[in-house]
């Protein structure tokens, strides 16, 4: 079976682009997050993140079942541990990780609560788990264009499975994948009043992530 990343996430399909550079930096001072601080990313394929969260100062780590992964981040002198999550513990041991972080990663696993369970375990006391999702309220009708995708999520199950998981402080709100709405908030008022006449599938990247939302999910370990 041919690897995952060359299928799914090809560079003809998923050109590199300047997007995880701004959603990094966006995401680090949202957070809080400070240089040194011990950081894991499930699921990270090409390692567009980790090069950029590595670039503010985080002590980054990878992991992905995807032996490619390996090969595309060696020259940036990031580990990753290539582990499938649904059939085996994380490779890490008990408390190691200051920050947990995935992007479009939960909604492709069967058993999502068997994984945070495990990110739990590898977050250190205080830990932060940041999860980024595909908003199913704003998706379904694209939902299942990824025949990987295998458990949709909504605001209210985000954060049920978060605290079935036994994390603290939990929080999770809809996102819009928009740079330019970060930093004006007032655009996402436009962005609502014509998403409803928007194509489904459309090419046009503002019309389109007007229209489809992202879930922002954070929680965080007990102390």
């Amino acid at each position: 079976m041919a690897d995952y990343l060359s299928v799914a996430y090809d560079e003809g399909s998923h050109p590199y682009t300047d997007y995880p550079a701004k959603l990094c930096a966006y995401l680090f001072h949202a957070f809080a997050m400070k240089p040194g601080m011990k950081f894991l990313e499930s699921g990270c394929g090409r390692g567009e993140f980790l090069k950029h969260f590595q670039c503010m100062g985080l002590d980054c780590h990878g992991l992905d079942r995807s032996g490619e992964s390996r090969a595309l981040l060696e020259a940036s002198g990031i580990p990753i541990e290539t582990c499938d999550v649904e059939q085996e513990r994380l490779p890490f041991a008990d408390n190691t990780f200051d920050v947990l972080y995935n992007k479009s990663f939960l909604e492709h696993l069967r058993d999502p609560d068997r994984f945070l369970m495990e990110a739990r375990r590898v977050l250190k006391p205080g830990g932060l788990l940041l999860c980024l999702v595909p908003d199913w309220e704003s998706n379904y009708k694209i939902y299942f264009d990824d025949f990987t995708h295998r458990t949709p999520f909504s605001i209210v199950s985000l954060r049920d499975i978060f605290h079935f998981c036994d994390f603290e402080r939990i929080s999770v709100y809809k996102f819009r994948q928009l740079p330019i709405v970060w930093r004006y908030p007032a655009l996402n008022h436009i962005c609502a009043a014509i998403s409803p006449f928007i194509p489904v599938r459309t090419q046009n990247k503002f019309l389109r992530w007007s229209r489809e939302l992202m879930l922002v999910g954070c929680a965080y370990k007990g102390t």
